[in-house]
């Protein structure tokens, strides 16, 4: 029987992305599959420190081997911002925060526009610790959406070294440069030892 992990999210997209690169080697179950947890408080300063309280918490209330991830975009001129706030930069939707990225960006030249996206991927094992993971896409933001697929700010969001916005990225393509997509890959050897049993 395949081990369960808790991917302590509720955002389809996430959970989405997991799914595809962690394959069969677990059962991956979300926050919607479980009954209601309390959620923690981000309250932390750095994407580390609010992945690793995510997942303690959610591994302590569910009992299981949970991987929580917090991830946002950091802009070179905003000092960082939204960085941790990503998620609550604006009230409303994905486009409502994007757009006031845009706005806060209007009339920056391209070459003051570098930004990247960061993860850190968090895995806890109830009475075994946690161990983190960090990834981080380098890009630049566009004056105007372009693609779509992905969510939140992929439409503004460029990679020069394929020439396109995160958004027209298909999913494959997205797993292997995204943020996300890195740290996965280094949490990969713990996930694959907790498939052993280890």
């Amino acid at each position: 029987m395949k081990p369960r992990l808790l991917f302590a999210t509720t955002n389809p997209g996430k959970l989405k992305e997991l799914r595809l690169l962690v394959g069969d080697a677990v059962e991956l179950v979300s926050l919607k599959d479980l009954p209601p947890i309390p959620e923690p408080v981000e309250d932390g300063t750095t994407f580390e420190a609010n992945a690793e309280k995510k997942a303690r918490e959610y591994a302590a209330a569910s009992g299981l081997p949970t991987l929580a991830d917090d991830s946002g975009l950091c802009v070179d001129t905003l000092g960082g911002r939204p960085g941790v706030h990503s998620a609550r930069y604006a009230p409303g939707d994905d486009r409502a925060r994007y757009l006031k990225l845009l706005g806060e960006l209007e009339g920056m030249p391209e070459e003051r526009r570098t930004a990247a996206f960061q993860c850190a991927l968090c895995l806890a094992i109830p009475g075994k610790g946690a161990k983190v993971e960090v990834g981080r896409c380098e890009g630049r933001i566009l004056t105007a959406p372009r693609g779509t697929h992905g969510f939140g700010y992929d439409p503004v969001f460029f990679v020069p070294s394929l020439g396109k916005t995160v958004a027209e990225l298909a999913p494959e393509e997205k797993a292997a440069v995204s943020h996300r997509g890195q740290a996965f890959r280094k949490m990969l050897p713990a996930l694959l030892a907790l498939q052993a049993g280890g």
